[in-house]
């Protein structure tokens, strides 16, 4: 059985590819103009998929970038926080030494301590130290200063600082803890070598001219001095593991953005090519379809 094809079908079928060479073409531009493979769901549904994986982990990394970053900023500031209150402790020392000797005169001894006192007032601004508004030794409590007076509380050597932990997310269920609680740092109340206690039992043997007492508490500063240094070191220690979560991070990001282009960036070189390609079919097609196409019996009714 034969089939006559009619000037309709002729047209339908011509139009049906002109549209689809024409959506081929378009295509080919929106790559060419955005540089991406996929600009809508339906051009790569498997793609798109992973495409939307690899932008959720890469949010994902950013965030831990940006908590390691706050950590180690952290870390850093407790670190000269921390260098400062040993440099008071190393000139107590020296204070300490120098005022137990029974050849100091009174005026000496007022002299020092004067400077104590002045030593003591220091390390109450160290222990209140904060970094963006956060107090750093004062645990989970960091937005209270944790060395202040109050009408309960008439000497820093009463105070215990908060000890609850405060942690970042560095990775995929992974906390890190960047504070030192100042009980820890300078002592607890109930520690003998509270480094406040220590230095107001030292303001009274040198205001009482008692060499017994001061030479007492050198044993005492230099026990505070070990655990001081220890606390430092400790923070050292987690600097450093900080930095190498930063570089395994780094290294995440750039192979996850390397996925992502693989799934999502177009070849510009071969999206030309074959954008021009297109574009020639497409107008080689306009020109041979105006000719195949036979006048109908409209044209002649003109």
């Amino acid at each position: 059985m034969s089939i006559r094809v009619t000037q309709g079908m002729m047209s339908m079928q011509t139009l049906s590819n002109l549209n689809r060479n024409n959506s081929v073409r378009s295509d080919l531009a929106d790559q060419a103009s955005t540089g991406r493979k996929i600009n809508k769901p339906s051009d790569n549904p498997v793609g798109v998929t992973y495409s939307l994986r690899y932008r959720a982990e890469l949010a994902s990394n950013e965030q831990f970038q940006t908590n390691a970053d706050a950590a180690v900023s952290w870390l850093d500031f407790t670190d000269s926080t921390m260098q400062q209150a040993t440099d008071v402790m190393k000139r107590l020392k020296e204070l300490t030494v120098q005022a137990s000797s029974s050849t100091v005169p009174k005026s000496g001894l007022d002299a020092i301590k004067l400077e104590v006192e002045q030593l003591k007032d220091q390390l109450g601004n160290i222990g209140n130290a904060q970094i963006r508004g956060k107090y750093i030794f004062n645990g989970q409590n960091f937005d209270k200063p944790p060395y202040e007076l109050s009408g309960t509380v008439t000497n820093f050597a009463q105070i215990d600082t908060d000890s609850g932990a405060v942690k970042y997310a560095i990775g995929d269920q992974s906390t890190f803890q960047v504070n030192t609680p100042g009980s820890e740092f300078f002592g607890a109340s109930t520690d003998s070598d509270n480094i406040y206690k220590v230095m107001d039992d030292l303001i009274s043997a040198l205001g009482s001219e008692n060499y017994t007492g001061i030479a007492a508490q050198a044993g005492k500063i230099e026990s505070r001095s070990t655990k001081m240094q220890a606390a430092l070191s400790e923070v050292g220690a987690r600097t450093n593991r900080v930095e190498l979560v930063q570089d395994r991070l780094n290294e995440r990001e750039l192979n996850l953005t390397t996925l992502q282009a693989k799934v999502e960036d177009a070849d510009i070189a071969e999206v030309m090519i074959k954008s021009t390609t297109a574009q020639t079919i497409y107008e080689a097609a306009l020109k041979s379809s105006a000719s195949i196409l036979q006048p109908s019996l409209m044209d002649f009714m003109r």
